[in-house]
């Protein structure tokens, strides 16, 4: 019998336990030994939980309870997490964990403690979808290429809506609010930064880059609008955020920001909450995992899936590599990233205008592919779009503020990259 503790039993930790109870049977056949939870630990005793296994307040009844197989980590948050998983691994425990933060910070500190005691994390990326096994896994031999992915299903639900019923951001993130899938404070979601932790995660399997979020570029959602989201729909686009890795020659640019995608491309048909990613590989070329990327038995179910592997004794190393990379990739700066963008500004409608937005761009070796022109309320000041060809990061950045700071230009200049 394989026993099990639980660090946090909440949406998810319940629904571990409810499962291993409820598919005992199936999962035992699947893993060659009975699993149960023997006691599980959260912050308030008092409040009201839908289980029935013993709970604690005390972290350490479970980290240092000899009988204990598997820790299965679900607090969130970073430092303590870090500190208690630390502890399971030194005393000889195997670990589960969700939690991407915790991995997006210390991932690596974590995989030199485990040696080979396994911890596993399937559920802390992309909730029900199996993409960590799938890159350690399924794709190892080969190189990969790119990975593009929905990873927040919040922020996917409000670009749905903007996009399929005309909806605007203020009102569909209240809604969000209302029905649980956005927080009170939504910055976490809609600010790219929970997509930011699970490609850092990716990113360190597919290439072996260790960074942080704080050394990639994030950005959000929260300056859309219907303005750009019927541009998009005018020239064949879709607007998601993405969780973006690409190889660049010896470098890997990883970056989360609204993008605009083509219509026609596998992910901009993924709607709603879901989650989806694709993976580039060098052998396999393109394959595409989605399904749900939160709720709780969707990450339980991912939870137990490493449970079962841990008792199969299918682990193998946490980061997908007995050794280090030789191939010497580095995280490209963020200023050298090359895509085309999409520009939004407020100008004086008169002629001249045009040729002195062009000239600008041209100063900074930027040439505009498409462009469309919509009037405002005021008469005198009309919207200009337009999509630029590829370019680099820092030129972009160069030309947006020689833009907002032309006489004829009015307030700041909203961008969206563009990847085909």
């Amino acid at each position: 019998m394989i026993k099990i503790g639980i660090l946090g039993v909440g949406t998810v930790g319940e629904s571990v336990a409810k499962i291993l109870e409820a598919n005992a049977d199936i999962i035992e056949a699947r893993a060659g030994k009975k699993i149960v939870v023997k006691s599980g630990v959260v912050r308030n005793l008092a409040k009201k939980r839908d289980t029935s296994i013993r709970l604690s307040d005390d972290p350490l009844s479970v980290v240092d309870d000899p009988e204990i197989d598997i820790v299965v980590e679900l607090m969130g948050g970073v430092e303590e997490p870090y500190r208690l998983v630390k502890q399971a691994l030194k005393n000889g425990k195997a670990v589960v964990t969700a939690n991407k933060a915790l991995l997006a910070y210390h991932r690596y500190e974590l995989q030199e403690i485990a040696g080979d005691i396994p911890l596993m994390y399937e559920a802390s990326t992309a909730g029900g979808i199996p993409i960590i096994g799938a890159l350690r896994n399924g794709l190892s031999a080969n190189h990969i290429d790119s990975i593009q992915g929905i990873m927040n299903g919040t922020c996917n639900y409000m670009l749905t809506k903007m996009i399929k019923e005309g909806a605007q951001y203020d009102e569909i993130l209240k809604e969000a609010q209302e029905l649980g899938y956005a927080e009170a404070d939504p910055t976490f979601d809609v600010g790219g930064f929970d997509a930011s932790h699970k490609l850092l995660i990716l990113a360190s399997i597919a290439y072996g880059i260790d960074a942080k979020p704080e050394d990639i570029l994030i950005e959000g959602i929260e300056n859309i609008t219907q303005t750009d989201v019927a541009f998009a729909k005018e020239f064949g686009y879709e607007i998601k955020l993405l969780g973006i890795a690409k190889k660049v020659g010896e470098g890997v640019e990883l970056r989360v920001h609204a993008t605009m995608i083509p219509q026609d491309s596998m992910i901009a048909k993924v709607d709603g909450v879901m989650n989806a990613v694709t993976v580039v590989g060098d052998r396999v070329g393109e394959t595409m995992y989605y399904g749900p990327g939160a709720g709780g038995d969707a990450t339980a179910s991912a939870v137990i899936a490493d449970i079962v592997d841990i008792v199969r004794g299918n682990h193998g190393p946490m980061l997908g590599y007995k050794k280090g990379l030789e191939s010497g990739l580095k995280l490209l700066p963020k200023e050298q990233i090359v895509t085309q963008y999409y520009l939004r500004l407020e100008v004086d409608d008169r002629s001249g205008v045009l040729a002195a937005i062009t000239s600008t761009l041209e100063k900074y070796g930027i040439s505009i592919e498409a462009m469309l022109q919509k009037p405002t309320s005021d008469e005198d000041i009309a919207k200009l779009l337009f999509t630029t060809h590829h370019c680099p990061e820092v030129k972009m950045q160069e030309a947006i503020k020689a833009l907002e700071a032309l006489d004829v230009v009015y307030g700041r200049i909203a961008m969206i990259r563009i990847e085909k």
